[in-house]
C-alpha cells in the first residue's frame, strides 16, 4: 500500500517534542485529523453499493466473525512488532506493544461467546466467515509489523480503539434490542467501546506518541489514515446477501437451539414490526 497520500499535507504536523498539554492536544489533534481525512476521501466516494443490508440477527454473526478475527490476529502480530522494536533498540515502543498483546488477548473469546450465543457453534463459523474489510485490515497490519520499524502498527492501534470510542451505551441497546430476547451477544462489542478501556488505550497512545520524533509522528498518521482508509471504505464485498447468510449459517447451529430457532425468529420479526409501527407515528 502507498505510504504516501495527498491529502496527508492538509495534516497539522506538531513540530515540537515534549509531555506537556498542548502537545498532547495538537498529537490527538493529528492522529484524529488522519482518521477524519479518511473518512472525508471514502464518503466523496461512496456509492449505493456501499450502503449496509438491514440489521438481522445473522448479519449481527457476520460482523461478530469479523470482531472474532481481528482480536484473534492482533495480539501474536502486536508481539511480532515488539519484537522488531527490540532489534531496533526501542525499549519504549517495544514495552508498550507487549504490553498492547498482554491486554488484547483472550477478547478473541468474546467474539467466539457472543456468536455461541447467537445459536451457533462459534469455531465453525469464524472457519467459514471472513468479511473483506477485516481481511484487509489484518493483512495491513501484518505488512506494517514485518517491517524493519513496525511503528506503522502505533498507527493502526490508535484508528482501530479511537474508532471504536465512538460507540457509546445507547447505541449498543439499541442493537441489544434488535437481538432476540434473552440473547447476550455484545460482550466483545461493550469490551472495544466507549464505555470499555479503549478510551484510556487511546490516551496511552497519545501520550506514548507525544514523545516520539516528529518524522515517526508523521508515519504514526499516515499509518492512521491508511488503517482508516480500509475501515470506512467499504463495498458490496463488505456485505453478504442475508438468503446466502442463513445458507452459510443454517448447518453449524447448536443443536440446543434448533428447537427455538423459528420462536426466535418470530419474536424478532414480531419486535421489528412493532418498532416500524411505533416509528411511523
Amino acid at each position: 500500500m502507498e505510504t504516501t497520500h495527498k491529502n496527508l499535507r492538509y495534516l497539522p504536523f506538531p513540530v515540537g517534542k515534549g509531555n506537556d498539554t498542548a502537545s498532547i492536544a495538537d498529537t490527538q489533534k493529528l492522529l484524529d485529523k488522519a482518521i477524519a481525512l479518511a473518512w472525508h476521501t471514502v464518503k466523496t466516494d461512496r456509492t449505493e453499493d456501499s450502503r449496509p443490508p438491514a440489521f438481522t440477527p445473522a448479519q449481527w454473526v457476520w460482523q461478530l466473525a469479523g470482531a472474532y478475527h481481528l482480536t484473534h490476529s492482533y495480539p501474536p502480530l502486536i508481539e511480532k512488532a515488539a519484537q522488531g522494536f527490540e532489534r531496533m533498540g526501542r525499549k519504549d515502543l517495544s514495552q508498550w506493544a507487549t504490553q498492547k498483546a498482554t491486554e488484547e488477548r483472550g477478547h478473541d473469546r468474546l467474539a467466539l461467546l457472543d456468536i455461541q450465543s447467537m445459536g451457533y457453534k462459534a469455531e465453525a463459523v469464524v472457519e467459514v466467515l471472513l468479511p473483506h474489510t477485516t481481511k484487509a485490515l489484518v493483512n495491513y497490519l501484518t505488512q506494517r509489523v514485518q517491517e524493519t520499524d513496525p511503528i506503522g502498527c502505533v498507527g493502526y492501534s490508535y484508528t482501530i480503539e479511537r474508532i471504536a470510542t465512538s460507540i457509546k451505551e445507547k447505541h449498543i441497546q439499541s442493537l441489544e434490542y434488535q437481538l432476540p430476547v434473552g440473547i447476550r451477544a455484545t460482550r466483545c462489542l461493550r469490551v472495544h467501546s466507549g464505555i470499555g478501556n479503549d478510551v484510556e488505550h487511546v490516551k496511552e497512545i497519545v501520550a506514548m506518541v507525544t514523545e516520539l520524533a516528529p518524522q515517526e509522528r508523521i508515519r504514526v498518521a499516515t499509518a492512521c489514515y491508511e488503517t482508516a482508509l480500509l475501515e470506512f471504505n467499504l463495498s458490496k464485498e463488505d456485505y453478504i446477501l442475508e438468503e446466502k447468510l442463513q445458507y452459510i449459517l443454517r448447518p453449524l447451529e447448536l443443536c440446543t437451539h434448533l428447537q427455538a430457532r423459528d420462536e426466535i425468529h418470530s419474536d424478532y420479526n414480531h419486535r421489528t414490526s412493532e418498532k416500524s409501527i411505533s416509528t411511523a407515528f
